[in-house]
């Protein structure tokens, strides 16, 4: 079935609408951040540099380090906009733009998140790294697709159960990632964790300034949490989405967390730029490694 313009929209050059970008300007490894000035602290590292876009806040350079050809790309704050980068990255590899049509055969993207997070227990350390196991997102993204299937229901009832959850907010959901990609990227410098997904920075993670809160326990209750023997680490705002729709659209994805504020402690990093200019070393060496 032929997909409509105002389903599959393109710009006048035939780009995908948001991210302006061709089919041939991305690479199968796609690294992810949110800030777009973190575009070029990824992309400096790279070999050569082919590609150069950007529209709002989506930037994207294309290149090789090490022999292997990588794409970085911003996608702002939250899942909204995760929602919009993760459909037209998969469309531009899978959808033919000419016959608007998806393609027979399917390519499945590598996709990490390189980002920053705050931890919830007091053992995490600041400038330490997280490998997100799981996510469990209060976002309601996923709620919006058909895959409930694909989401570990039980953890969610238990900690829906733990935090008395309101019925006013959205039902959280949680995924797991890419277990072959996160062996990749795995070494004994990087922490397992189950990261939380949320829909805001300030009240939905905690924070008061002039707001009060409507459950001024969440974080405790965060903390406190635990599921077959897992507990809630950390917190930021893009993973769940990430893994939720690369499950569904057949992409690898995983999440690596450079931890810049520990909640339980008040700790804050005194070294926040070295500490992400050390994650985004680590991972590029990585993902080069057969």
């Amino acid at each position: 079935m032929q997909l409509s313009p105002s389903e599959l929209i393109l710009n006048a050059d035939k780009s995908i609408y948001h991210l302006n970008l061709l089919p041939q300007d991305i690479a199968h490894t796609v690294i992810t951040v949110g800030d777009p000035d973190r575009v070029a602290d990824v992309s400096k590292h790279f070999n050569t540099i082919e590609v150069k876009k950007g529209k709002r806040e989506f930037h994207t350079h294309t290149g090789s380090f090490k022999g292997k050809r990588m794409t970085v790309i911003s996608t702002g704050i939250g899942t909204d906009n995760i929602d919009i980068v993760l459909n037209e990255l998969d469309a531009l590899v899978n959808i033919d733009f000419e016959k608007r049509i998806l393609k027979e055969n399917k390519t499945s993207l590598e996709i990490v998140r390189i980002g920053t997070s705050g931890a919830i227990q007091p053992d995490i350390e600041v400038d330490s790294f997280l490998m997100s196991e799981m996510a469990m997102g209060f976002d309601g993204l996923m709620h919006f697709y058909d895959g409930e299937n694909l989401l570990d229901q039980a953890f969610s009832n238990a900690f829906m159960e733990h935090a008395q959850w309101s019925s006013k907010k959205s039902s959280p959901y949680v995924v797991t990632y890419d277990e072959n990609l996160g062996k990749k990227l795995f070494s004994n410098r990087i922490r397992l964790g189950v990261t939380v997904t949320n829909i805001g920075f300030y009240g939905p993670q905690g924070r008061k300034l002039r707001l009060k809160t409507s459950d001024p326990s969440l974080n405790d209750k965060l903390k406190s949490f635990t599921h077959e023997g897992r507990q809630i680490t950390n917190l930021e705002m893009e993973t769940s989405g990430i893994y939720g729709l690369s499950k569904l659209l057949g992409h690898k994805a995983v999440s690596m967390n450079c931890i810049l504020a520990n909640r339980a402690t008040g700790q804050f990093s005194q070294k926040p730029g070295k500490s992400v200019e050390e994650l985004i070393v680590y991972t590029l060496e990585k993902l080069t490694r057969s």
